[in-house]
This record gives C-alpha cells, sequence and structure tokens, in this order.
C-alpha cells in the first residue's frame, strides 16, 4: 500500500496542535505536491525532502507524490514537517516499516545533506505527547528540551540516515542526566546586597515586595540606589519550582530564546529599552510571538525611566497586570500567551532627575514636572502595589565605609519560607489573591476594617488599591510569621500606598 500516515505537531501561541501528515504515492509523471494550508517555508520542504533523502543514502521514489497536511484549514508554517514528510515518503514506498513509527509524533527540519535542525516549540510538543501517552522524535539540537521535561518516550536524531537505522534496528531507550540547581546563597549576593548604602525603607519595601510577588515602583534622584535596590529584589527571588521552569521553558522554546541546562531553575528578568513598542512589550507580530511580558512570565519585568516610555506601551500592561495573562488577537490568528509577572519600576521624580533631591536644584517648570508625570496613568499606577520614594544620599553618607547589618542569606530563606507557606495555604502568592480569596485567607475584624476604611477615604484611593493594601498586609504578617493581620501591618501596608507621585514634589 502506497500510503503513510506520521503524526507532527503545528505551534499555536503556546499550544502544539496536532498535525497529521499524509503521503500517498501514485502513477504518472513524477511530482510533488504539498497541500493542507502550507505556507512558503513549507512548500519549500519538497526540494529540502528530495535532497536529504538521496544524501542520505536512500532512494527517492520518482512517482506522483501527494502530502496533505491536516486540518486543512489550519496554517502551517516552517519546515518543522520536513522530518515528518521524508519519514512517510520512506514508508510509503516501503523503505521503512510502517510498525516502527506507531504512536509516534515527528518534529524536525531538514538541511540538504541528510542532518536535522533544530524547531522551535519543542517543550510544548513534549508536554502535548506526554499527555496523550504517545511517543515523540525530535532533533538531536533540541536536547536541552528533552533534557528539561525528561520525559521517558521521547527520542533524538542528528540526521535522517542516523534515525533510518535506529528505527530499523530499534530506537534505543533515552537517558536524561540529573538535573542540579544552583546555589541560593552563592557569596556574591552577599556582597551585591552591601553595597546599598542607608535606604533601609526603601529595603524594607523590596523585601516585602519579594516575599509576596508585588509589584513596586521607586521614585528617586539619579544615583539615589534605585537599580541597586532592583538588583537585590532581583536576587532574593527563590528558585523557579519544577512546574514553573516548565512553564518558563515553554515560552523561551516558542519565541527561540537561547537554552542552557545551567539555568533551568532560574527566574526571568526581562529589562527593555524605554524605546519599545506595543507589540514588543505584549506579543504579536506576522507570527505570533511572545512579547516581553510574556518572556518574563513567573521572573521580573523591570521598566527603567518608566515615564520615558510610551504612554500607550505603558497603558498595555493594564490587563495583564489584572489576569496574568495576555490575549494577541490579529487579523489571521487569536492566541494567548502567560504572562504572570512581577512589575519592577523605576523613574526619576521629573525630567531633570533632582525635583525631590535637597543637594541639587531643580531646573524643571512645574508645568513641565506635570506632563512628565502625566505620562503614567492612574489605572497603571493604582495595579502598582508598592510606590516608594528613593531619597537622594548626602555624600557622608555615600562614603561610609560601615557595611550593612542584614544578614541578607537569613533574609533569602525567611522570604522562601514566606512563599512557601502563601502557596500551601491558597496554592498561589498573596499578590495573585482573587478578590473572593480576600475574605477566605486575609480577614480583618470590625475594627481593622473601619479603620481602613477611613484611611483609604481620606487617601482617595480606590477598591483595587484597598485591596492591593490587604493582601500586602497578609504578606507583611506573613513574613513576620504572625498567623492574622495586626494593625501595625495594615499600616505598613498603607505606608506603601502613600506615596503618591504628586505628595513626592510637595516640598
Amino acid at each position: 500500500m502506497s500510503l503513510a500516515t506520521i503524526q507532527s505537531r503545528a505551534l499555536l501561541g503556546v499550544d502544539a496542535l496536532e498535525v497529521t501528515v499524509e503521503t500517498h504515492l501514485s502513477n504518472g509523471l513524477p511530482a510533488f505536491a504539498i497541500v493542507g494550508l502550507p505556507e512558503t517555508a513549507v512548500k519549500e520542504s519538497k526540494e529540502r525532502v528530495r535532497s536529504a533523502i538521496i544524501n542520505s543514502g536512500l532512494e527517492f521514489p520518482t512517482r506522483r507524490i501527494t502530502v496533505n497536511l491536516a486540518p486543512a484549514d489550519l496554517p502551517k508554517a516552517g519546515g518543522r514537517y520536513d522530518l515528518a514528510i521524508a519519514l512517510s515518503i520512506l514508508i510509503a514506498s516501503g523503505q521503512l516499516e510502517r510498525s516502527r513509527l506507531e504512536n509516534m509524533e515527528v518534529l524536525g527540519e531538514l538541511a540538504l545533506d541528510g542532518s536535522i535542525r533544530a524547531v522551535q516549540g519543542t517543550v510544548c510538543a513534549i508536554l502535548a505527547a506526554k499527555k496523550q501517552a504517545n511517543r515523540i522524535l525530535l532533533p538531536a539540537a533540541n536536547r536541552e528540551e528533552l533534557v528539561l521535561v525528561a520525559y521517558k518516550q521521547s527520542y533524538s536524531a542528528s540526521s535522517l540516515s542516523e534515525l533510518f537505522q535506529a528505527l530499523t534496528r530499534g530506537m534505543p531507550v533515552p537517558e536524561f542526566p540529573r538535573r542540579t540547581k544552583k546555589s541560593l546563597a552563592e557569596p556574591h549576593y552577599q556582597d551585591n546586597f552591601r553595597e546599598i548604602k542607608g535606604q533601609t525603607f526603601a529595603k524594607r519595601a523590596v523585601q516585602i515586595a519579594a516575599a509576596g510577588g508585588h509589584n513596586l515602583l521607586m521614585i528617586g534622584p539619579p544615583g539615589s540606589g534605585k537599580t541597586l535596590l532592583a538588583n537585590l529584589l532581583i536576587g532574593l527571588l527563590p528558585s523557579l519550582s519544577e512546574a514553573e521552569a516548565l512553564e518558563v521553558a515553554t515560552i523561551k522554546s516558542v519565541a527561540r530564546q537561547p537554552f542552557q541546562q545551567c539555568d533551568w531553575s532560574e527566574r526571568p528578568i526581562r529589562s527593555p529599552h524605554h524605546t519599545a513598542t506595543s507589540v514588543a512589550l505584549v506579543g504579536g507580530g506576522n507570527r505570533a510571538s511572545p512579547g516581553e511580558i510574556s518572556l518574563a512570565h513567573r521572573g521580573v519585568l523591570f521598566l527603567d525611566e518608566l515615564s520615558e516610555f510610551k504612554p500607550s506601551v505603558l497603558d498595555a500592561l493594564r490587563e495583564p497586570l489584572e489576569s496574568g495573562e495576555i490575549t494577541v488577537s490579529r487579523a489571521n490568528y487569536r492566541v494567548k500567551f502567560p504572562a504572570n509577572f512581577q512589575l519592577l519600576a523605576a523613574m526619576n521624580p521629573c525630567p531633570c532627575g533632582y525635583a525631590s533631591d535637597p543637594h541639587i536644584e531643580c531646573r524643571c517648570t512645574e508645568e513641565r514636572i506635570n506632563r512628565y508625570l502625566g505620562k503614567i496613568s492612574g489605572p497603571l499606577l493604582d495595579r502598582i502595589d508598592i510606590v516608594i520614594e528613593v531619597p537622594a544620599l548626602s555624600q557622608v553618607e555615600l562614603l561610609m565605609e560601615a557595611d550593612d547589618d542584614l544578614n541578607w542569606g537569613e533574609v533569602r530563606v525567611k522570604i522562601d519560607l514566606c512563599r512557601e507557606s502563601q502557596t500551601r495555604r491558597a496554592g498561589k502568592l498573596n499578590s495573585e489573591l482573587h478578590l473572593a480569596e480576600l475574605k477566605k485567607y486575609c480577614n480583618l475584624d470590625e475594627e481593622q476594617r473601619a479603620g481602613l476604611a477611613n484611611i483609604m477615604d481620606k487617601l482617595s484611593l480606590s477598591a483595587r488599591a484597598t485591596h492591593r493594601v490587604i493582601k500586602m498586609a497578609r504578606t507583611i504578617a506573613d513574613y513576620e510569621g504572625n498567623a492574622t493581620i495586626a494593625e501595625r501591618d495594615l499600616m505598613e501596608a498603607i505606608g506603601y500606598r502613600r506615596c503618591q507621585i504628586s505628595k513626592l514634589l510637595a516640598r
């Protein structure tokens, strides 16, 4: 029978959709046709497959070849179907036994010499095959992704001739090396933390932000230590769990980001330049690609010089900050990317940077300052849990030799324990709690509710801000090892919301 069928996977966002590669050989003049809504790269696979089969010492049939990629209404892109097409031709022409590829999904791009090149989106393809208990065959160049998932029914090959020999003799059982995490208490972290002079209040805010995954905005003049504090927060975050690492690896695989086993458990840190566009931030393009907010999933999105970003770019962050995902809709696709990130931002209080610096005179007019600060909308500012001022240091403070007396190794352990307690209690961090979960996990007594309502009315803060204050109070209580939210926890949480941009300049 000159008909062969092999399973493969298409990539749509972070989803690996089933594609069936059907190949039929018939009599007639030699021809090679591919149908099933293929894009240009897929149509060009005819030449790659023909050359790869011949240069691998195999026979390319001189018959009429028709390849159908089903379902026909799903767009097919890239060279990911080359290997499946080549193997289906070998099966249809009788050179390879059909039983060798039963329940096996195949992905891989072929070079003209028969070698197999890497393809994108392999992590989500492996997870999809694992879910259906299918075997999967991938390029050896995607070995890092295979090792991360460690699916025992996954195989790899570096060339078509090598694969043909392995399929003829029987595929070897894959072996995966043991993964190791980096140490959470490396010495250089301690040294970096001690570089920050003073800023006791800001360091406390950074600890609370790291402990609960809260969004943080730092406002201060140049040289006050905002970037050092940002690095401090990043250094305090714990390693990724197994499930989180797979989520991050899936997005990296789709975006063709460099992938290394040595940093598989490290949280992603993204810091786009302030000239970045909305598409660069949220994703999109001709082929649905994840943006910076998705690449920062389960990690930190650091926006330095926040007020230099275009207002339209910043407002694109509103929905993902609230929902933890982004839906990108274009003319030819509609995909959903995960975007559960922690926003870390820093900015100056005015265009010249010295409006809040008592040591240097500000050169900006009030109108210019208002226009500068007005780039950050109220709804975006409302979604930032902690807004703190990072004051300028005097020359005496800056040149002090005294080290920070905090034991940052113990602080990291304390943050790890705090996050673990939140996950055990609610299955998520406090910053991710929904309104219904607030009543269950962040219960306040009558006196606390009345006092909080009175203060929030005086500060003219929104309902969203009130809910975020309660979440922060819950984090502070967890960080201090308290089972219930105390009055001092609420007062500290409110203090992180009182520092509004307009009040920074009321001097």
